[in-house]
């Protein structure tokens, strides 16, 4: 059955997708494969924010306390986070601030999580915490203008709810929420602050005891964040894991659970922000790698911005480090990209959203289609991806009549494809046939970014009444982008092709003279 795409747009697309996107701990973005991977993500995609954890770590360097005159002080040091920030910014994308975690010299225990020792107790002393929450924001504000940093999101810690995070209990978490939100807007009225950036599985509950608390104290919030991950328990393998997955449904469901959880409480109209998603939470899982992931994710991103403000992917690079250092380029790692900007399937999902049109004119389960203010109408198609790892179907067809230019009797249109799949755009499958080798020379790291480009086609396709009938049959866990320009056909009259290597027609009468 062929799908008739209507000619005027249903919404506007939501770029909830790109408004943010994670990151491994920001002192690696000091790291030239760090910088290499987010130049190349922020020319092809483009996110707005990017976000990751360490800021307040003893890794940035910023809290310095020393002992002078018999007394105990703190200097306030930002070498770090002025490059750091620097580098985000000259790339066009900016910090969404997450306040964590506690530097050791003000933390109140040794408790840390990760393998580079983010320590995760409360503060000794709330007073010197404030202090260095209103030093960062104000050198921030001091160094980059008011302006600017009004529009970046400060968070408050990372997923209290969970004991590898938070080595306290609610009420300590909602403690150190009052103290931090006062002291940021301390600075400035206008910075955004929010939280609590919960991971999944708490109970109602946890969210509305901390609604139930802000608003009892009157204090300030201007966003609510959560993170969503789909991934059921997980089984170890060295250097690996594996874990069950629910159906992509699950993310959005995860979504839009705070609006729902919220509803009736005074926050209930805050923006609502993912922080994190992805399908495992697990930095060593392969399903990362692989051609279902894309496939899996594709309707989430198409229609994730009706559940959510933002949903920001984890991450955009696999220079990360949580579990320790990486010990072969596919490892699983959260990335879009591996070291070395090796593009993964999912990747290439994010950069054909970046080719989307601003204007809807249809969703489906398998498709969605949009057109360019230019007239350009563009398709993201995908295929059935199965989380239970069924045999990925191939040959699954999208069939559509688009809608191309202007009505009139013939015409045609420029369809510019590119397409990913089991077999299309997919370095881990490539990788895996050289026998993964865990350090792979230049010969074979070119390969691999060779196998990684997506398939392309171009062809022109007819166009009756101002409709284009196209067939758009996916490969195995396929997800393509399909691009349809109307023609004006400027060929001169003389052109034939049948002149192309000479003769086919008749001779050109000799000129006068």
């Amino acid at each position: 059955m062929r799908i008739v795409v209507p000619s005027r747009p249903t919404a506007r697309l939501s770029d909830a997708w790109r408004h943010c996107v994670g990151t491994g701990r920001l002192d690696l973005a000091l790291r030239r494969d760090y910088q290499d991977s987010l130049d190349l993500v922020q020319r092809e995609i483009g996110f707005r924010f990017i976000r990751g954890h360490g800021l307040l770590s003893d890794g940035m360097g910023i809290h310095r306390p020393y002992q002078h005159a018999g007394g105990r002080h703190v200097r306030h040091a930002f070498t770090y986070l002025d490059q750091v920030v620097d580098a985000y910014l000259e790339k066009g994308v900016a910090p969404f601030l997450e306040l964590g975690f506690m530097p050791s010299g003000l933390a109140s225990g040794e408790e840390t999580v990760f393998w580079w020792k983010g320590n995760v107790t409360p503060p000794r002393d709330e007073k010197e915490w404030a202090d260095l929450v209103r030093a960062v924001l104000g050198h921030l504000t001091d160094r980059y203008g008011l302006d600017q940093v009004r529009r970046w999101p400060i968070e408050v810690w990372n997923e209290p709810n969970l004991a590898p995070f938070w080595a306290a209990d609610q009420d300590a978490y909602h403690r150190l929420y009052e103290v931090t939100a006062l002291a940021v807007k301390e600075v400035d009225a206008e910075l955004q602050v929010g939280g609590p950036s919960l991971a999944p599985g708490y109970q109602d509950e946890w969210i509305l005891r901390f609604a139930e608390f802000v608003e009892e104290r009157d204090l300030p919030i201007d966003f609510v964040s959560r993170h969503a991950y789909s991934s059921g328990p997980e089984d170890h393998v060295p250097f690996g894991t594996h874990q069950t997955l629910m159906p992509a449904s699950a993310l959005l469901e995860q979504f839009g659970a705070p609006r729902k959880q919220l509803a009736g409480t005074g926050l209930a109209d805050l923006p609502v922000h993912i922080t994190e998603f992805n399908s495992s939470y697990r930095p060593d899982n392969p399903i990362h790698d692989t051609a279902f992931h894309a496939a899996y994710l594709a309707p989430v991103l198409a229609t994730g911005g009706d559940h959510a403000d933002s949903f920001s992917y984890w991450t955009f690079s696999d220079v990360f480090e949580e579990t320790g250092i990486p010990t072969a380029p596919f490892h699983g790692g959260f990335g879009l990209l591996t070291h070395r900007q090796i593009k993964k399937p999912t990747y290439h999902l994010y950069a054909f959203m970046a080719e989307m049109g601003a204007h809807i004119l249809a969703r489906g389960e398998d498709h969605l289609v949009t057109r360019h203010d230019d007239g350009r109408v563009t398709v993201l198609a995908w295929a059935p991806a199965d989380p239970a790892g069924g045999e990925p179907v191939g040959g699954h067809t999208v069939r559509l009549s688009l809608p191309v230019g202007a009505p009139g009797p013939r015409g045609s249109a420029y369809a510019r494809r590119l397409s990913v799949s089991e077999d299309a755009g997919n370095a881990w499958a490539a990788w895996c046939e050289m026998g993964r080798p865990l350090a792979p020379g230049h010969r074979l790291l070119d390969a691999l970014r060779e196998a990684a480009e997506p398939a392309r086609s171009h062809r022109s396709v007819p166009v009756t009444e101002g409709r284009a009938d196209v067939d758009l049959v996916l490969g195995r866990n396929g997800v393509t982008l399909l691009e349809l320009t109307p023609v004006v056909d400027e060929t001169p009259p003389w052109w034939s092709d049948d002149r192309l290597f000479g003769g086919g027609a008749e001779e050109a009468e000799a000129p006068g003279v």
